[in-house]
């Protein structure tokens, strides 16, 4: 190798030499970078809130039940006997009392011809007695015999009409008549159904309601229920219900009624019932979630000044997903419903959430 060509590979050793001892200072030291941002670094746990309001709050249970009209009855006739005749169309409204179907009365009717004869003869005999008896032309005891043959053919009389009345079919209240089972010209007997009658405004609601809530329902207690291709809901009020728990259920049946105007609730329908017990309309009320039970009662945390601090609490209605807060908290209060576990007095918080709405300031 030449001199001139060692000459520059020393210089160009040098050079590097010197870049790389210079290297050092020219970056950034490692553990500096990293400190920087742990310094800004936000240690506080973050969280979501519930501000603390009135709200109205209903304690209620959810069951279903079923549709029955407000009166309904099989239609059968009391005595045998042929149709003569039906007054009724089928699907349509009757008034109470409406003749609905007759039976041939021929023979009945020809009967109460003969009774009413033999009494007109009886009448005459005993008025005629009568006037002999003031005069001394009969005895007591003969005009007391025309008199009480007087007094049994009447009552042949009532029998027999008694007898044709129930030759008609009345529909014993008002209400909507089913579809018939019988024609003119059928013979009747008291086992042969002709049609239903149902009343159906109002309608009664039927459901069960589980054992431990038989002592809380009510007389006038509101129900709320919707049923099947209607997409309103319906109001009714509980009027009865049975004085016993059904041992093989361990369920208190009860009845509701609510109006239906035009018929649209039908009996046999299957309802969704919301049975109201109590409605509070000033109720403060957290998130289930928040309350956390302990020895002795029950806490929530709230945020004060930016850090978690614990409040005892008492509780009051719980819904599916609220608890109805007694005493212990005000309007106002912001309490956390997340992190629940990591939460101890004092320890810093940053809000995220609040009421399920965006905090302005969500690091504050």
């Amino acid at each position: 190798m030449n001199p001139k060509t060692k000459r520059l590979l020393y210089i160009g050793g040098g050079i590097l030499l010197l870049i790389l001892l210079a290297l050092p200072k020219l970056l950034p030291d490692d553990a500096e970078t990293a400190a920087a941002p742990a310094q800004q670094r936000d240690n506080r746990l973050a969280v979501r809130a519930h501000v603390v309001a009135s709200d109205q709050l209903a304690d209620k249970i959810f069951a279903t039940g079923t549709i029955l009209a407000n009166e309904a009855v099989e239609l059968r006739t009391e005595v045998a006997g042929r149709v003569q005749q039906i007054h009724f169309a089928e699907g349509r409204a009757v008034q109470q009392g409406a003749v609905l179907v007759s039976l041939n009365d021929d023979d009945l009717q020809a009967r109460l011809e003969q009774a009413q004869y033999r009494l007109k003869l009886a009448q005459d005999r005993a008025a005629r007695q009568q006037s002999l008896l003031e005069k001394g032309g009969v005895s007591r005891e003969e005009f007391e015999a025309t008199q009480n043959e007087v007094n049994v053919l009447e009552a042949e009389e009532r029998l027999i009409r008694v007898q044709i009345e129930k030759m008609k079919i009345r529909a014993p209240f008002g209400g909507i008549v089913g579809l018939r089972g019988v024609s003119e010209g059928s013979y009747l007997s008291s086992a042969t159904p002709v049609a239903t009658l149902k009343d159906l405004d109002p309608i009664k609601i039927e459901f069960s309601i589980p054992e431990r809530f038989a002592q809380r329902v009510a007389l006038g207690d509101d129900v709320i229920f919707q049923v099947e291709g209607l997409d309103e809901s319906f109001h009714g009020s509980i009027y009865a219900f049975e004085p016993e728990i059904d041992p093989d259920t361990r369920t208190l049946r009860v009845r509701a009624r609510s109006a239906n105007p035009g018929g649209r609730l039908l009996p046999g329908a299957f309802a969704d019932i919301e049975l109201i017990f109590e409605e509070i309309n000033d109720a403060l009320t957290v998130p289930s979630i928040s309350v956390i039970p302990e020895l002795g009662g029950k806490k929530v945390f709230i945020v004060e000044n930016g850090v978690a601090t614990p409040r005892q609490v008492e509780t009051g209605i719980r819904t599916e997903d609220r608890v109805q807060i007694t005493s212990g908290l005000a309007p106002g209060d912001t309490v956390i419903v997340t992190g629940i576990q990591q939460l101890r007095g004092g320890l810093p918080v940053r809000l995220t959430d609040v009421g399920g709405g965006v905090v302005d300031n969500p690091s504050g």
